[in-house]
């Protein structure tokens, strides 16, 4: 019988293996687990005192704020409450600024313009795809969940919405780009604001009514002549907070100029390495107060949110609906495409990210978060220097996996809310807004919100809904920080396996460059293969 089916001994023989490798692999689970000494768990706690410090803090912050909550303390109370938290955020946000700039010029500088372009054309590939797949799953999830059901009469309304067209908020993104004064860049972006004038309107004249009207009366014909219109007239403006993009742009084009000087820009780009490891030993050393801090920001924004009871049914479920989006996209979307291309376990490679994964949480900005994201990259899962400097400062920029997918699960939402049937073409166009906004949303606290304006106007949605979702917008906006952090994270990852024979050429030639710098003993001249063929054997003779 068992011959007549054919496929019994084949199934057997497989279960047989399969319980084999499982016997095997528990014995050497025991085995280890048997092996363990005090000194192993020593060893283990302070490789990893860091990453428990960090999630302990977390725990007791969530535990400490709502067991606060019920002394309702004042808003003065809650600040002062706050206060090592707001001390940590300001430490990171001193950091970014110098970070940026040295790790983007020497990343740039350390390659040849060939694989620095390569590992760019990569970078973006990489950023586009994760940013539409995060977009699809949200349209999808909201579609299917449907959160927005009933009407938003009995909905919560909170804060102010800023109006911002979409012509203009694309125009300040390349602006933007161009800074014209770097001193202002590191402090200060343009954004176009608005402000009323008043224009006059020339009327066309009938010959005979305006002789008519001026023998009449003068004054009343002076006015049919002229009319005044009020209009909403663009103005250039600004708002404080670091032109992240502007200093990317500069950095990426400074760094490729001083990595085509070869040896006169070896100052520079010495400096420029001085400057990048000093900056990474600040951060180690403010990573002793990150957990106190991480306690404070989370116990403080937890105290001071509002009363629970303002978050209806509806706002409950697009709340579920978020998560459930973010999830998916971080706990299935990306370690499977990180797996898929490097076939390395993607769960060791994210384990080392924890402490970043954890900050993001903790101070909802992506830019602040990048110091303690270097420290994870380059120390725990040694990705090569060369690229998380190019890689992590474009993707804290550019690469926002979390605040795309919200975007256009909100604007679905809110369209629903307002019983908006949504077509085909209508939903394209919220993912290709959402796609294009979430590129222009500074790595910030809730810059999504400004952002979504934008994706808004685009369909004829009502943008003063967005009110409806701020209630919860500062829990949402911190797990899909901890999105992009991830993101920009396993980008870095993928970028580097896919870059691995480059950074062996470009090694192979350093090593090379070297060697004959030495024997030139001229470190300023460019090495060119002219001079190697004239240069006769005593120069070796005198070393």
């Amino acid at each position: 019988m068992t011959k007549g089916n054919g496929e019994d001994p084949k199934n057997g023989s497989r279960m047989e293996r399969f319980q084999q490798g499982v016997r095997k692999r528990t014995l050497l689970a025991k085995k280890k687990v048997q092996s363990i000494t005090k000194d192993d768990v020593k060893s283990y706690l302070l490789r990893n005192a860091f990453v428990l410090f960090t999630v302990v803090a977390v725990i007791l912050g969530v535990i400490l704020g709502f067991s606060l909550r019920s002394y309702k303390m004042s808003y003065r109370e809650v600040k002062y409450f706050s206060f090592p938290g707001e001390l940590l955020m300001r430490m990171l946000q001193m950091l970014v600024l110098p970070l940026i700039v040295s790790s983007l010029v020497t990343g740039i500088a350390a390659l040849d313009s060939k694989a620095s372009g390569k590992m760019g054309v990569r970078a973006v590939v990489y950023y586009m795809s994760t940013t539409i797949i995060a977009v699809l799953i949200g349209i999808i999830i909201v579609v299917i969940i449907h959160p927005g059901k009933g009407t938003k009469e009995n909905m919560h309304r909170e804060g102010k919405i800023v109006q911002v067209t979409a012509a203009d908020a694309f125009l300040d993104l390349i602006r933007n780009m161009f800074p014209p004064n770097l001193v202002e860049a590191c402090f200060k972006q343009f954004k176009t604001n608005y402000e009323k004038r008043m224009f006059k309107v020339d009327i066309p004249s009938n010959d005979t009514s305006t002789v008519a009207s001026i023998i009449s009366n003068v004054s009343a014909a002076m006015e049919t002549l002229t009319q005044m219109k009020e209009e909403m007239v663009p103005v250039p403006g600004s708002v404080n907070g670091v032109n992240a993009l502007g200093l990317v742009v500069f950095s990426i084009s400074f760094g490729l100029v001083i990595g085509s000087m070869k040896e006169q820009g070896q100052a520079l780009k010495d400096f420029f390495d001085s400057l990048n490891e000093a900056i990474m030993r600040l951060v180690a050393l403010i990573m002793w107060y990150a957990p106190l801090g991480i306690l404070f920001l989370i116990a403080g924004k937890i105290v001071e949110m509002e009363d629970m009871g303002v978050i209806g049914g509806q706002l409950a479920m697009y709340t579920v609906t978020v998560i459930i989006g973010l999830l998916i996209h971080a706990v299935i979307v990306l370690p499977l495409l990180y797996f898929l291309i490097t076939r390395k376990n993607p769960w060791v490679f994210i384990g080392g990210l924890i402490q970043a994964l954890v900050t993001a949480l903790g101070t909802s900005s992506s830019s602040a978060t990048l110091p303690v994201t270097f420290k994870c990259l380059e120390e725990i899962n040694g990705v090569d220097k060369r690229v998380t400097r190019f890689v992590l400062p474009v993707g804290a920029t550019i690469n926002m996996d979390g605040t795309a997918l919200y975007e256009a699960l909100a604007a679905i939402f809110i369209a629903q809310v307002n019983n908006f049937d949504l077509n085909f073409g209508q939903i394209i166009t919220i993912s290709i807004t959402a796609t294009a906004a979430s590129i222009g949303a500074a790595g910030i606290p809730q810059a999504g919100l400004v952002t979504m304006v934008i994706v808004l106007t685009s369909v004829g949605l009502p943008t003063d809904d967005i009110t409806l979702i701020i209630a919860v917008d500062w829990f949402l906006d911190r797990l899909r920080t901890t999105t992009n952090v991830l993101g920009d994270s396993i980008g870095a990852g993928i970028v580097e396996h896919l870059s691995r024979h480059e950074l062996k050429n470009r090694d192979a030639e350093m090593g090379n460059s070297v060697i004959e710098e030495n024997e030139m003993k001229k470190p300023y001249q460019l090495i060119s293969q002219e001079s190697e063929s004239e240069k006769p054997l005593d120069s070796e003779t005198k070393m």
